[in-house]
């Protein structure tokens, strides 16, 4: 019986001495591997800090490619409208939504009225009067032939040369709310501006006029012609 438990408790002692022997290997081994996974981790997290980098550099020449073009499109446009050239501007409008015509800044969806391309060259020489929504101050109407609105609501100062030009961006404020966002979610806008012409009225008769454009098949296209000036 003693001699059993002599061999057992040698056997126990050669078990621990073994277990003993194999630890620090058994570590230093899981050492290496977490150190070979945290380099992999650290190439790992550098080249996905590489490719932000390069995909936000490719955001902004991006931007900035349609910057540029929306700006080319629309000095296109606003030339087109200096020559009074209604088949030239025919060319921009977007295919389905047609152009809308807002005599303001305020876009007024239901009482705005809207012309498709191929209507554009026609309404020129039309004597057919629209009523194009209300003056401000005093709610009469706006009642013209498309070329007396054209004279007075699209092209009334020279647009083509500005004071300023907003790409995407509003200059012309007034105490009307522009709402060319909410009408325009999906649009993009060129603003042509005049800071004013009197001195007298210091500044008072600035003159505006909005392009808005959308994209259709990668190509932008003429969606809105929004006058905008001072108003009570």
């Amino acid at each position: 019986m003693v001699k059993r438990l002599i061999i057992s408790f040698i056997i126990l002692l050669a078990g621990c001495a073994n277990v003993n022997e194999q630890g620090p290997s058994n570590v230093k081994q899981l050492e290496q591997t977490i150190a070979k996974q945290q380099t992999t981790i650290d190439q790992l997290q550098e080249k996905n800090e590489q490719l932000q980098k390069e995909n936000e550099q490719l955001k902004s020449e991006v931007n900035q490619m349609t910057s540029s073009s929306l700006l080319s499109v629309a000095l296109d446009v606003v030339e087109a409208l200096k020559n009074k050239d209604m088949n030239a501007l025919a060319s921009y409008v977007h295919s389905t939504a047609g152009v809308r015509f807002s005599p303001y800044g305020h876009v007024d969806i239901q009482n705005d009225l809207q012309f498709s391309a191929s209507q554009l060259p026609s309404l020129w020489s039309s004597t057919q009067v629209y009523q194009w929504g209300v003056y401000d101050g005093s709610g009469d109407p706006i009642q013209f032939t498309f070329q007396d609105y054209f004279d007075r609501f699209v092209y009334d100062v020279d647009f083509a040369n500005p004071h300023m030009i907003g790409n995407n961006v509003a200059v012309g404020t007034g105490n009307m709310i522009n709402n060319i966002q909410q009408v325009y979610p999906n649009g993009s806008f060129v603003e042509f501006h005049f800071t004013g012409f009197d001195p007298q009225y210091s500044g008072m008769d600035w003159r505006s006029l909005r392009l808005v454009f959308e994209q259709e098949n990668g190509q932008w296209k003429l969606v809105g012609i929004i006058h905008d000036e001072w108003t009570t």
